[in-house]
């Protein structure tokens, strides 16, 4: 099982150079098409006092836009020529100019999906809706953390996140060709219960062997969160291990619960320690 299909979604000119960092040597490790995807928000018709509308300001933000959705396919061409890969261009024009809106047609037919965490100091024009590419397109989405140096997609510790959920379950094999590439995967289950199912000593036992099967070298554990949050408990066994990829199912409970009390989706996709890979 490779990536066949890469599908990298770029906002903006911030983002896009990180972006491609990650998705470009991965289209070439893996052999992968990768398709480039920006999208530029329709100009707005404005009214005068008497009725009829700015022309000239319309004209105007239509060059402005146009330009902007240029300059991207420029910045995708020129870092993609350089490499031996198969790649094409999508640029788009919606009235949001909200990329991830926008590639939810492509990313469902893409095997994996490839953007950045969103950067709260960003302009607005900057900043899409990342987690529309979790829930409406059933498709993996790999997250670059914004505040990565140099990030590159070559992964030698993983760390799954694992509370025997379908979306863990789904997350967990979608993320095999990482994690067969790995030296290491560590499964962890974090205030694991005991049920007539399964001993909460062994918590992760049973994915663990699945993937060891795959030829993952893996192994498992669990942790108390001691008063602490789960996502805490994760982002500390990141740092404790050095892993340099954290694979997780999001949202297995309410969206609205997590929005209004938080949640461990919410909370890795706002603090991100580093490349995250969610499945839904």
């Amino acid at each position: 099982m490779t990536y066949k299909t890469l599908l990298a979604v770029l906002q903006s000119e911030d983002d896009a150079h990180r972006v491609l960092d990650f998705a470009i040597p991965l289209a070439a490790r893996h052999s992968s098409h990768l398709i480039g995807l920006h999208a530029e928000a329709l100009p707005m018709v404005y009214a005068t006092p008497m009725g009829g509308p700015v022309v000239d300001f319309s004209m105007a933000s239509e060059e402005a836009m146009e330009t902007r959705l240029q300059q991207m396919r420029a910045l995708f061409t020129s870092r993609v020529e350089q490499e031996d890969i198969a790649f094409e261009w999508r640029g788009m024009e919606n009235i949001s100019g909200d990329s991830c809106l926008s590639a939810r047609e492509s990313a469902r037919s893409a095997d994996l999906v490839i953007a950045q965490q969103i950067n709260p100091e960003a302009p607005s024009r900057a900043v899409g809706n990342v987690e529309i590419l979790l829930f409406e397109t059933g498709r993996p989405v790999l997250f670059v953390p914004y505040s990565i140096a140099q990030p590159r997609p070559e992964f030698k510790k993983v760390l799954l996140a694992w509370n025997g959920s379908r979306e863990a379950s789904r997350a967990a094999f979608d993320a095999l060709p990482f994690m067969k590439e790995a030296e290491s995967v560590e499964v962890l289950s974090v205030d694991p219960k005991d049920s007539y199912k399964q001993d909460a000593s062994v918590a992760g036992a049973e994915i663990a062997a699945a993937l060891a099967r795959h030829g993952v070298k893996v192994t498992y554990s669990s942790e108390e969160s001691g008063g602490m949050s789960h996502a805490e408990v994760i982002e500390n066994r990141v740092s404790d291990t050095d892993a340099d990829l954290l694979v997780m199912g999001a949202y297995g409970g309410s969206r609205l619960k997590e929005f209004f009390f938080g949640g461990v989706t919410r909370t890795i996709l706002e603090s991100m320690p580093i490349p995250t890979f969610m499945s839904r």
